[in-house]
């Protein structure tokens, strides 16, 4: 099965959905710029996703964050996979299902991201006295802003966990990957543009590059591998789904 197969008779290169994707990443990545060149503003501590017991958080940001980058680079990658298969599958399932399936992944993965800070949390807690996770609640926040962390481990890990934002569209990106790959299985990708390797092994390569990541925990990675497998789960179920339907309506 490839991509081919599927190709409707009026193929966009830049479908609307994915333009306006890309334009919006695009200028709220320069207005986080603006913001805190001159006017000291970090939209990422806004806008980002925080822990539901952070006193930062705020329900919008389950949409919010996937509109945030931490760097340029940051951006680039994810809107380069972005144009690259969202704008196969935004001309195979139409602006609206493809709207609705990257919004979907995409709060789908920030979901995943609090609930597995919610576990870690729970197994950090018997670590650390109530005067130590009272000292972290009430001030944890402000010794981030100050660039700093707690010196013992435990205390840090858990201050990082309740104080610090997830942003970006990684979660919704990896969701785009896993529709690829279940809807075009054989279309050939490389890898640095020289490997060849079919679509279905890609995802699956990358799907437990992202689970040993996560599982390993490593303090020092700054990745949400989980956020993106999020991203990959609920856009499965999401394709089950419609599959299915289609299957009744037919």
């Amino acid at each position: 099965m490839s991509y081919q197969q599927y190709r409707p008779n009026s193929f966009s290169v830049l479908p609307p959905v994915v333009k306006n994707l890309l334009i919006l990443n695009g200028l709220l990545f320069l207005g986080s710029l603006v913001a805190e060149s001159q006017f000291a503003i970090d939209l990422s501590e806004t806008l980002g996703l925080h822990f539901p017991l952070s006193e930062k958080f705020h329900p919008y940001q389950l949409v919010s964050y996937m509109f945030m980058h931490g760097s340029f680079m940051h951006l680039f990658f994810n809107m380069f996979a972005l144009w690259m298969f969202g704008n196969v599958l935004e001309n195979y399932w139409g602006p609206k299902r493809f709207l609705i399936y990257y919004m979907i992944t995409g709060i789908g993965a920030g979901c995943i991201q609090i609930l597995v800070t919610y576990l870690r949390l729970e197994s950090l807690y018997p670590q650390v006295s109530s005067e130590d996770l009272n000292l972290i609640i009430s001030k944890g926040a402000e010794v981030i802003s100050g660039g700093k962390n707690f010196i013992d481990n435990s205390m840090g890990e858990i201050n990082m966990l309740l104080n610090s934002s997830t942003i970006g569209a990684s979660g919704a990106v990896f969701g785009i990957l896993l529709a690829f790959g279940m809807l075009f299985p054989n279309t050939l990708l490389y890898i640095y543009f020289a490997i060849p390797i079919k679509a279905k092994w890609f995802v699956v390569l990358y799907g437990g590059m992202e689970l040993f990541s996560g599982i390993a925990n490593n303090p020092e990675d700054n990745v949400a591998h989980f956020a993106h497998l999020g991203g990959m789960l609920f856009g499965f179920i999401l394709i089950k789904i419609w599959q299915k339907n289609k299957k009744k309506i037919f």
